[in-house]
């Protein structure tokens, strides 16, 4: 699980259990501000005692099973490799998954993004923005999609192949 997918799953319980981030906040010993990166898959580093303190709080559990292999493929490691084709140092999946959900370019990735949106075949741009439609709110990730090829001065236009439904 990833850490954005851990993040959505925490989100899910708070709304469902009427909570604020606020009170979660102060139940599981964390900041608001710490709670909010946590939910929105920006967090950079958590202690697992704190992430089993919020989920505790929630009445989930973190288990650990050994991975099957994949079913599906990884759109975000694959996006990863089409942006960094040419390019000397590579865009890493935290890049692209923080470029997608706040919609900001990553410091010297600019030309990664470019790349990915300008050349990457439409069907992987449809399945990487599938997949991280589920980190953000809806509508979200359309509009961050839209600054960051505005901010990478990409010319492709993203509505053509943009299916997050």
């Amino acid at each position: 699980m990833k850490i954005p997918d851990l993040g959505s799953e925490i989100r899910n319980a708070r709304l469902a259990q009427g909570l604020t981030q606020a009170q979660l906040a102060a139940q599981s010993g964390l900041s608001r501000e710490t709670l909010n990166l946590l939910e929105n898959g920006l967090v950079k580093e958590l202690g697992i005692r704190k992430v089993l303190a919020v989920l505790g709080k929630l009445g989930l559990e973190l288990t650990v099973e050994r991975a099957a292999r994949p079913r599906r493929p990884d759109y975000v490691r694959m996006a990863c490799t089409t942006a960094s084709v040419s390019f000397k140092s590579a865009l890493t999946e935290e890049e692209l998954i923080h470029a997608m959900v706040t919609g900001k370019v990553p410091a010297k990735r600019g030309a990664h993004i470019r790349r990915l949106l300008e050349e990457a075949p439409a069907g992987l741009l449809n399945s990487l923005a599938a997949e991280a439609a589920r980190w953000s709110r809806p509508g979200r990730l359309e509009r961050n999609l839209h600054r960051l090829a505005r901010e990478a001065g990409a010319t492709r236009r993203i509505d053509e192949w943009l299916k997050t439904g």
